[in-house]
């Protein structure tokens, strides 16, 4: 089927106005594409939006990002595929990169340190508060929260590898929940998913560091159940503890950049791979982390629509959501501790946390609050801080 070139063209218009224009996470992502795809423009049906956002929850990876795919997809074929999503990280990419290299010009700098102090534990409300909303939504019986209380405690106690509990919780879904052992099959809900310092080093580019980039990335990129924030434990584990390229509290700064600015928040890569590897370990994490949802939407995603009614595919999608839980309450006790270490960032994480509740703030308002108090308080705490070290 041949695709008019104008089809393309807006394609390429659309998803670059929303990769710039689109804060908000997943749920607002999606909603606002709804919005204007739907009843704006027209693209497509309502029952045809609903099953794609339906056929992208089953699959690992950053679901906004991928509901984007699919509609492009439908809408101009293979390449309106390609140039729609590439066109919608883009903006996202360019953003992340320059805030990257900000980051290693400023951030011995008293200021950023400060801005930091502050924003951090604001970080781990908003990952909390993410978290909360996920669970209301998908976690459905004690099995579920079960296998989320395992994946929880393996995480903190011993910090194993993301990619075992996935699969592990997915198989003991699939045999639950699913038809393998049952004469006939179980009549399942689906899961709903609609919704995820010190001073830096100059980094040096090699073709080895860009090649473990490049393979750990694509292998993030394939665990991303739930919500992008199931990539925070993953990342943790192998940035800071496998290959130690980042600090712990790096780490968190990696987070706050990818959760207040647009798009998804697996966007930390771009950051990540900047502060290890420059403008190529940027480039190459981008590419790493969003390749696999390009992958799964276009050779996965079909076979999916035909398919994901079967009991055992959502057996494995709801013990993978219930490990997503998990992983990602088992990494806000990880990084809380760096995060939260005197009375003020214990306020500030409660303080936003109610707020989260009370109201509906979004991320970059949240995040420059805190900043601001950080800007202010840092300073005065300073010289008690250097006193008690």
């Amino acid at each position: 089927m041949t695709i008019p070139s104008g089809r393309l063209t807006e394609l390429v218009r659309y998803f670059l106005r929303l990769g710039f224009l689109g804060f908000g996470g997943p749920v607002a992502l999606v909603g606002q594409m709804e919005r204007e795809l739907v009843d704006d423009r027209q693209w497509l049906s309502k029952d045809e939006m609903r099953e794609s956002i339906a056929i992208c929850q089953s699959l690992p990876g950053p679901l906004a990002i991928q509901v984007g795919i699919y509609i492009a997809w439908l809408r101009g074929g293979f390449w309106g595929a390609w140039l729609g999503g590439w066109c919608f990280i883009l903006p996202n990419f360019v953003i992340v990169a320059a805030l990257g290299a900000l980051y290693i010009h400023l951030g011995d700098l008293q200021p950023v340190t400060a801005i930091f102090y502050g924003v951090s534990p604001a970080v781990i409300a908003l990952i909390l508060h993410s978290c909360y909303r996920l669970a209301r939504l998908g976690m459905e019986d004690r099995l579920q929260w079960a296998i989320a209380a395992v994946c929880l405690a393996v995480t903190v106690v011993l910090q194993a590898e993301v990619a075992l509990l996935f699969v592990g919780a997915g198989i003991v879904g699939m045999v639950h929940y699913g038809s393998l052992f049952k004469r006939t099959p179980a009549t399942l809900a689906g899961v709903a998913v609609v919704p995820a310092a010190t001073a830096p080093i100059a980094p040096v580019a090699t073709g080895s560091t860009l090649t473990k980039l490049l393979l750990f990335f694509l292998k993030a990129g394939s665990l991303t159940f739930g919500s992008g924030l199931v990539i925070v434990p993953f990342l943790e584990q192998g940035l800071v503890q496998q290959y130690g390229w980042l600090d712990e509290r790096q780490f968190l700064i990696a987070v706050a950049i990818g959760m207040i600015s647009p798009g998804p928040v697996v966007i930390t890569a771009t950051f990540v791979g900047y502060l290890v590897a420059g403008f190529w370990g940027s480039l190459v994490s981008t590419i790493g982390i969003f390749l696999p949802s390009f992958l799964l939407v276009l050779i996965v995603a079909p076979l999916l629509a035909r398919h994901r009614n079967n009991p055992n595919v959502q057996g494995f999608v709801k013990g993978a959501y219930s490990a997503a839980i998990g992983t990602i309450l088992g990494a806000c006790i990880l990084l809380g501790k760096i995060a939260i270490g005197d009375w003020l960032t214990v306020a500030i994480a409660i303080v936003s946390l109610a707020v989260l509740f009370r109201w509906k703030v979004s991320n970059p308002a949240l995040i420059a609050a805190t900043a601001v108090i950080g800007l202010i308080a840092y300073p005065l705490l300073q010289p008690a801080w250097v006193l008690v070290k």
